[in-house]
């Protein structure tokens, strides 16, 4: 799929007081899939994790690719992971995992983007990773269907009886109190491809199976940010039009089906100049974008996508790090998502969240005031899962950040608009 990043928007707001909690979403939990830096980065795997724990990382998704990991028919490798899967579930972060790709053996010889030619031998390799990993309980099947790059024929009726419903039935059996997430479709259908609109009702024609909804809602237009500037009349289907997706799924798959955000991200320019936003924008966006999953109705999951910059500028920045490991604003943005819900006058309402959650928090709101950074209300609890919600009065323009005393760091800037 295309993924384009863009433009502008600010935050944020705070003073006076009323403290509160909010937890509009039970479920929510925030993650990060670079299956790249995770395997390869630099430092140790072990390093590798303990930045996956200061991030507050939850849910890590890993792409298990079917042709690297039996290239041969029943010649099955599975080291690298098994020290990935194992590695995180170790340290308590969750595993989401996709199952991507076809060995040429398995499709007539062609590339792994092709669909296999049995019904059969894509269930058996789900039925495997499954018993191999009984501690994975999110599995999505594949990844962008409905893109001809991803997957061939770009069907919805192939996808569903060739790889979704035989991995649904087999991976069910495997595991107990598991889902499996259909779809993981495109924002758009691209050339050759199919609109995910399109896409949602085509699968529910072919009697697709599934326990949520997975889906890539990174941005198209120039200007679009998680709330605002998408096409609210096409059949794309992005973070600003996330209700559209609510609406499909619920109409074609029932009311309890769960929702999956699985890549989200805005490059950033330097170095991206023709598709990045700046590093401030970066940060802002991410933290609208979480408030957006939280509000919205059975979103279980938002996966950020990368955590580092690849080293070629042609290729995807929208990393955490640039591609020489520095700290972009994003960081302190994915760890600490600090952003304006509502603002009436100079009645502003924040809403943020101290990662990873597990457990009521302390944390201290500041806003710049005289030249200086002042304490807000003194320190406050967060919910049991880390999130806050602050009233304060603030003109446009006001800043507030947080601090976080049990990490010792602060939060992005976050402007009231």
């Amino acid at each position: 799929m295309l993924r384009i990043a863009l433009v502008v928007l600010v935050l944020g707001t705070l003073a006076g007081s009323a403290a509160g909690t909010a937890e509009a979403s039970r479920y929510v939990r925030y993650g990060v899939q670079d299956d790249a830096w995770l395997s390869y980065g630099p430092g140790t795997f072990d390093s590798r994790l303990d930045e996956l724990d200061r991030l507050g990382t939850s849910v890590v998704r890993v792409t298990v690719v079917w042709p690297e990991v039996e290239p041969r028919q029943g010649v099955e490798n599975w080291t690298r992971y098994d020290e990935l899967l194992q590695g995180l579930h170790d340290r308590g972060i969750a595993p989401l995992v996709t199952l991507w790709g076809t060995p040429r053996w398995a499709n007539g010889g062609r590339s792994p983007n092709w669909a296999p030619t049995s019904t059969s031998t894509f269930a058996g390799f789900a039925r495997r990773a499954a018993a191999r990993y009984p501690f994975v309980h999110m599995w999505d099947i594949w990844n962008e269907p409905n893109q001809r790059r991803w997957l061939r024929p770009t069907s919805a009726k192939v996808y569903v009886q060739k790889l979704l419903n035989p991995a649904y039935v087999a991976i069910h059996r495997a595991i107990r109190s598991v889902q499996v997430a259909g779809g993981s479709t495109a924002p758009r259908a691209s050339t050759g491809g199919v609109s995910p609109v399109d896409w949602i009702s085509q699968m529910r024609a072919a009697h697709a199976r599934l326990d949520a909804y997975a889906h890539n809602p990174y941005p198209l237009r120039p200007n679009e940010t998680p709330t605002s500037g998408a096409c609210d009349h096409c059949t794309t289907v992005t973070m600003a039009t996330l209700d559209l997706l609510l609406r499909d799924v619920r109409k074609a798959f029932g009311a309890r089906t769960r929702i999956w955000l699985t890549e989200y991200g805005y490059q950033t320019n330097p170095p991206d100049r023709l598709l990045g936003v700046s590093y401030a924008a970066q940060a802002r966006y991410m933290s609208q974008a979480a408030l957006v999953a939280y509000r919205a109705p059975n979103v279980d999951v938002l996966i950020h996508y990368l955590i580092r910059d690849e080293p070629d500028p042609a290729r995807w920045q929208s990393g955490l790090l640039t591609a020489l490991g520095v700290r972009k604003v994003a960081y302190q943005s994915f760890r600490f998502p600090l952003t304006q819900s509502t603002r009436q006058g100079l009645r502003t309402v924040l809403w943020g969240q101290i990662r990873p959650g597990h457990g009521s928090t302390t944390y201290r709101l500041q806003q710049f005031r005289n030249g200086r950074w002042s304490s807000v209300g003194g320190n406050r609890t967060t919910s049991t899962r880390g999130f806050f919600t602050r009233t304060v009065r603030a003109a446009k323009g006001a800043r507030f950040r947080v601090w976080s005393p049990s990490d010792h760091s602060y939060s992005a800037i976050v402007t009231v608009t």
